[in-house]
Formats: C-alpha cells, structure tokens, sequence
C-alpha cells in the first residue's frame, strides 16, 4: 500500500545539511591573499596597471576574504581543489601583469571568478555563472564579462598539471605550519606574561 506522500514531503521541506566549515587550507588560501592584498594597498596605488581593471570595484567589499571564501565554499559546494586552482590562476596573472596589482577592490572579482572557473574544468557538477554571481554579489552580466575577461588574461591556459597543483598545495601547507608556529609562539608568550 502507499503513503500518502507526507513522508516524501517532509523529508523534501527539511532544510539541507549545512555543508561544514571550509577545510583549514582555504582559511590560509584566504590569509595568503589578505597579505598579499594588505601589502599592495599599503603601496598607496589607487588604479595599478590595466589589466587588471575590469576587476576594479569603486570600492573594497566590506565583507572580509575569509568570510568570502566561506560564503562561495557554503553555497556552491565546490570541492577544496578549486580554490587551490583559482588561486593558481591568480598567481598566473600577478606572475604575467607584474604592473597590475591584486588589491581591496578587486581580489573578491578575481577570486570568485577564479573559483567559478576553475570549477567548471575540475567538478563534475557545477552551479551555472548566474549562481556564482548571486553568491558573489555581482551581476549575471558581470561575471560573464569578468569570466571572459579572465580567460582572455590567462590566454586560455586553465590547464593545471598536478605536479602544480601540488606545488601550490604544499606552499599552502608551508603557509599552515607557519600560522600554527606563529600562534603557538604568541599563545606561550602570551601565558609568560601572565
């Protein structure tokens, strides 16, 4: 005999798992980037080079790197190994426009694009672009140009070999090691003085 249906239909109004806290690497991703971004601003360059501007908001988001990188990592469930590749894709252009800088006002459009990007050549399943500009805070038109835009700086080279990839994971893992040292030091410091 069947049910009525209320079964199904409850278990299709409960509200989705929340996906959990982003992986530490993409805390550090976001940390490598806010000194880097920290370091640009303090130069005092208010337009760095052109190639870069398509990027430029009129001002910085007042939403943090971390809290950005959690934001796209929650609703588009995109796995870890993108924000890796986005960020390979950023250090391309810095490497390749060494008079553009990455700033305030254009990391968080450099990294969702990146990440959107970077999903759709490595996950199976990917959200469309209209998605990523909603959890980005930008407009479907905008992201398609950015999107565009970037392949266009990158000369169409999204290809990331492993031994790459890997490269970068372990400079991350540096990075890791090096925050947790960083912190201990400060933690038993800090207990010294007490």
């Amino acid at each position: 005999m069947r049910n009525s249906g209320s079964e199904s239909e409850s278990r299709r109004e409960s509200p989705p798992e929340e996906p959990s806290d982003p992986p530490r690497a993409l805390c550090i991703l976001s940390n490598v980037l806010e000194k880097l971004v920290s370091r640009n601003d303090s130069l005092g360059v208010v337009a760095s080079g052109r190639s870069f501007i398509a990027f430029h908001g009129s001002r910085a988001p007042a939403i943090s790197l971390e809290n950005y990188v959690r934001r796209i990592y929650k609703y588009t469930s995109c796995s870890p190994a993108c924000f890796v590749v986005g960020f390979v894709y950023i250090d391309r252009l810095v490497h390749k426009y060494p008079d553009s800088l990455v700033l305030s006002i254009n990391v968080h459009r450099l990294l969702v694009t990146s990440v959107m990007v970077a999903s759709k050549i490595l996950d199976d399943v990917h959200y469309n672009n209209a998605f990523y500009a909603r959890v980005g805070g930008l407009s479907n038109a905008e992201i398609n140009k950015l999107e565009l835009e970037l392949l266009f700086l990158l000369n169409f080279e999204i290809c990331v070999t492993t031994r790459v990839f890997e490269n970068y994971c372990q400079y991350l893992e540096k990075e890791m090691l090096c925050r947790e040292i960083l912190m201990s030091e400060q933690k038993s410091g800090d207990g010294e003085d007490n």
